[in-house]
């Protein structure tokens, strides 16, 4: 399919460089896709499991603080 392009990009008279270089704007978004895939597949990589005790007692001390501040007006 790709040769079938140059070959009639070259009969219209255009030459072999503009052919190539609509071949080399279709390679930007391919390796755009290649690159979100691999940039995917590392974000969802296994992680080491880690508890929530650290956010909750830090939310449990927000709540407290948010707490106290409104109970003295």
């Amino acid at each position: 399919m790709v040769n079938l392009l140059i070959s009639q990009l070259g009969s219209l008279g255009w030459g072999r460089e503009v052919g190539m270089a609509a071949l080399a704007w279709l390679l930007i978004p391919l390796v755009a896709a290649i690159a979100a895939g691999l940039w995917g597949i590392w974000a969802n990589r296994t992680r080491k499991v880690r508890s929530d005790g650290p956010e909750l007692d830090g939310y449990a001390r927000f709540r407290e603080a948010m707490e106290r501040s409104t109970s003295g007006t």
